[in-house]
Order: C-alpha cells, then structure tokens, then sequence
C-alpha cells in the first residue's frame, strides 16, 4: 500500500498538475534536500520547504524553470517499513539551457494517514553542481594554525 502512494506521488509531482500534488501531501508536510544544492541555488529558493503550498510551487513553479523538458524519473527499487518507505531513484531532464542532467537520488517518506508528512532527499550534490553551473562549488577550508 504504501509503495503505491509513494508511485502515485511520483505521478502528481510529474504533472505539474497543483491540485493532484497537493493531493498527495499532509497540509504541514516537509521537503527536505541538502543545503547547498544546486537546485535550490539556481532557483534562489531553500532546501526547507515547509508546508504543501510551498512544496506544489516549487514543483509547479520552480522545477520546471530549471529542469525545462524531457524529465523522467527511473525507479530502482524502494524499501517499505510501516510508513517509511526509502525510494532509489535516477533523474534525468533537459535543463532550461539546452544541457542534459542525469543523478542519483536516494528518497525517505515519511506517511501519515496515507499521505506524505515528510521527505527526505539525497543526492550527490557535486554531481548537480557540476552539471547545472558547469563547476564544483568553492569549498572551505580549515584554517592552518
């Protein structure tokens, strides 16, 4: 059951439909991506978002700004324990300057009374860095004593 309500997500979220996101999603659900990742940097927005409002703009707003056609999400396999299920997943997409993108995602859904309370995502955040900017993100060092 669980499996096919995260299936069913992946289908609202692909849409772009706003009725059939928020349809999938608690009124206080929560999206969280790694700080610093090149998608909340090239659409100037957080890697937080709280609240299905702000998560059916992004994916009708700002997704498609940046990730402009071609998007397809490939699922690997998933993991279901109650109401978590862990998803493995590749996304691929034509960004809006004409380049290919292609990474590896790791998700945790969190699901409360058959919807999505809770996302946690993972991804190799160089990979996207390098391939929305077309370099890696300055690092900080360490001071040396």
């Amino acid at each position: 059951m669980s499996h096919h309500i995260i299936q069913d997500a992946f289908q609202a979220f692909a849409s772009s439909n706003p009725d059939q996101i928020s349809a999938v999603l608690t009124e206080d659900a929560e999206w969280l991506s790694p700080p610093g990742n090149a998608t909340a940097l090239a659409l100037e927005s957080t890697h937080h978002m709280v609240g299905r409002k702000a998560i059916v703009r992004f994916f009708t707003e700002g997704f498609p700004r940046l990730f402009a056609r071609d998007v397809t999400v490939t699922l690997h396999g998933s993991h279901t324990d109650g109401d978590r299920v862990t998803v493995e997943a590749t996304m691929t997409a034509t960004l809006a300057n004409g380049s290919p993108y292609t990474n590896d995602y790791c998700f945790l859904f969190e699901l409360r009374d058959g919807l999505i309370h809770r996302v946690r995502e993972y991804v190799d955040t160089a990979r996207g860095h390098r391939m929305i900017f077309g370099e890696l993100p300055e690092q900080t060092s360490p001071t040396q004593p």
